[in-house]
C-alpha cells in the first residue's frame, strides 16, 4: 500500500462513487432527453427526474450520516487518548478551542509534529486544508469513509 499523504487521503467507496451514482446521472439525463422528445409526457418524465435525483441525494446523505457521526466520535476520542499520552493531560480544555475539522486534520500529523502543530492552530486558527499541507509525518489513515 502506498504511503498516504495530502494528495492521495482522500477514500472512494467504488460502488457508489462509479457505479451509483453514475446510473443515476444517467438517468436522469434520460429522463430530461425523453422530456424533451415526448412533449405530451413531459410533466411524467421531469417526476421520474426528481425522483431519480432525489434517490440519489438521499442515498449519498444517509451514506454520509451513518457512517460519519460514530467515526467522528471514534476520532475525538482518539485525539484525547494520544493528547493524554503526549502530554499526561486532559484534551478537553484543548480540544473546546478547535473545530472538529481542525482535530480530524490534526490527527494525521506524527507524535513528533503534533506538540507545535496543535499550539499554531490554536494561535493562527488554521483551516484544515492548512493543517494537512503543513504536515511532513503523515500518519495515514486507511479506514475512514
Amino acid at each position: 500500500m502506498s504511503q498516504q499523504n495530502y494528495s492521495n487521503h482522500r477514500k472512494y467507496y467504488t460502488p457508489h462513487h462509479f457505479i451509483f451514482y453514475p446510473i443515476c446521472l444517467g438517468l436522469f439525463v434520460l429522463c430530461i432527453y425523453f422530456a424533451n422528445q415526448y412533449p405530451d409526457r413531459k410533466l411524467e418524465w421531469y417526476m421520474l427526474a426528481a425522483i431519480v435525483l432525489l434517490v440519489a441525494w438521499l442515498s449519498f446523505m444517509m451514506r454520509q450520516h451513518y457512517a460519519i457521526f460514530p467515526q467522528n466520535r471514534i476520532i475525538r476520542l482518539e485525539m484525547r487518548l494520544r493528547y493524554f499520552q503526549l502530554y499526561g493531560k486532559k484534551f478537553e480544555p484543548v480540544e473546546a478551542k478547535l473545530s472538529f475539522r481542525q482535530i480530524a486534520a490534526l490527527r494525521f500529523s506524527s507524535d513528533e509534529e503534533l506538540p507545535a502543530l496543535l499550539e499554531r492552530t490554536i494561535e493562527e486558527n488554521l483551516s484544515p486544508r492548512s493543517i494537512k499541507k503543513l504536515i511532513t509525518e503523515w500518519r495515514p489513515d486507511h479506514m475512514r469513509v
